[in-house]
């Protein structure tokens, strides 16, 4: 595995520090990831068994299977690594996106094209991160009025606090990269207490406010004090990047 790239200083990792480095030398001594997650909150049980990936039953739907049998399947390497920290910090939004993931599959049946529901469930569980901070902050990302986000209103950041949530966005940050962007969600929990944060997010979801793409897109790099670059304002002048906000359609007459 290519745990040992972690950089457990970055910012975005600071959730999930203490708990991952536990699991990552448990690895790198020999132990399958999945048996290092389910001893990392011993002796607390884990809000999953996680299992390796071929117990998953041949013809049987991921998703439906964690539900069933409360077992994750678990490959070696980062992007499950990832998964399983997720679950670990935030088990009751892992346990809501399983459940509506199951609920559309019951509604729909498995199709070779995902519905809105489901393709925002995945984006989701990927790729989100969770955003509270002022109103002015939040409108000028929804907006992609960069300039004013990281310009006037950057003294705002230090107000705001931001937590990356999708395994596959941890997976990338592994080797840092300017393009990177969370699909960012508003968050409104009481405090910014991950545990807050989890049952706020759990209470919150459901596959009808998600099928509407609730997001923010955010290359998380331009996050302040994030990334020395950034602190240079041409950072962000990087239209590649920082892109423009697309014009509005038109509507029907």
């Amino acid at each position: 595995m290519l745990l040992g790239a972690i950089d457990w200083s970055a910012p975005w990792l600071a959730p999930y520090a203490a708990v991952g480095q536990g699991v990552a030398a448990q690895v790198a001594t020999g132990a399958a990831c999945a048996d290092a997650l389910n001893a990392a909150l011993a002796p607390q049980a884990t809000p999953v068994h996680f299992v390796p990936q071929s117990d998953l039953p041949a013809g049987v739907a991921y998703e439906g299977y964690i539900f069933d049998s409360n077992n994750c399947p678990t490959r070696e390497g980062l992007h499950d690594f990832f998964n399983g920290l997720a679950w670990l910090r935030f088990p009751h939004t892992k346990r809501r996106l399983n459940h509506l993931h199951v609920a559309q599959i019951a509604h729909t049946g498995i199709q070779p094209v995902r519905g809105p529901a489901r393709d925002a469930l995945t984006i989701f569980d990927e790729n989100a991160a969770f955003l509270q901070c002022p109103d002015a902050l939040w409108e000028a990302l929804a907006a992609k009025h960069w300039s004013r986000l990281f310009g006037p209103l950057r003294p705002l950041w230090a107000e705001s606090h931001l937590v990356l949530f999708g395994h596959a966005l941890l997976e990338k940050l592994v080797y840092p990269r300017k393009p990177i962007t969370a699909h960012v969600y508003r968050a409104r929990a009481a405090s910014h207490s991950i545990a807050d944060l989890d049952h706020w997010m759990a209470t919150d979801l459901s596959a009808e406010r998600l099928a509407s793409k609730p997001f923010a897109h955010l290359p998380v790099l331009g996050v302040p004090g994030w990334w020395p670059g950034n602190e240079d304002p041409a950072f962000y002048t990087d239209a590649t990047v920082f892109r423009a906000a697309r014009p509005a359609r038109p509507k029907l007459a």
